[in-house]
């Protein structure tokens, strides 16, 4: 039996949820997600509450259940307080530049790396080695850092590239000399 998606899920104040047949939305004043529901779970929405259930006994409506919660309560969580994701520059001459909805990316190339921001999210400058993204969408959001990470990904040796705010990147010892 699924313990996750068993789960009761708040509804946060300030948020709307709706079941169309087989959609969930949720909505705020931060922007609304939708999520098709799979057909082997049914949801509730009832006194602030959303509850997911299996539609019948099987193992896989049991793992959809879970993951079905774990989105929904994501959605939840994104409309409400949002999502944001750090990435760091590490290394000479690494830098990010935010220009509108473009990002230009110095890193060790010969060419500045430009990438354009999707319109649901928002890209801040902390500094001119730190961004942060922000967004309602876990998913989006993620991918997005980690289509940035792609550019140039920290190598083991020096560390240098581009991390995550936090990561650890294991470092490996280098050729010595005989």
């Amino acid at each position: 039996m699924s313990r996750i998606g068993e789960r009761k899920l708040v509804i946060p104040e300030g948020v709307t949820a709706e079941l169309n047949e087989n959609v969930l939305t949720v909505k705020s004043s931060k922007g609304s997600l939708t999520l098709d529901i799979n057909k082997l779970v049914t949801v509730k929405i009832e006194e602030g509450f959303i509850k997911t259930s299996q539609a019948k006994e099987s193992k896989e409506a049991n793992m959809i259940q879970g993951t079905m919660n774990s989105l929904i309560n994501g959605m939840l969580t994104g409309v409400s307080k949002g999502f944001e994701k750090g990435l760091e520059a590490v290394g000479v001459g690494y830098r990010f530049n935010v220009q509108g909805k473009k990002i230009v990316i110095n890193a060790g190339y010969s060419h500045p790396v430009e990438i354009i921001v999707p319109d649901d999210l928002s890209v801040e400058l902390v500094s001119n080695t730190e961004i942060t993204i922000k967004g309602i969408d876990k998913q989006k959001v993620s991918e997005f850092a980690a289509n940035i990470r792609k550019v140039r990904e920290p190598e083991p040796y020096k560390g240098k590239g581009i991390r995550y705010k936090g990561e650890f990147v294991r470092r490996k010892e280098g050729k010595k000399a005989a």
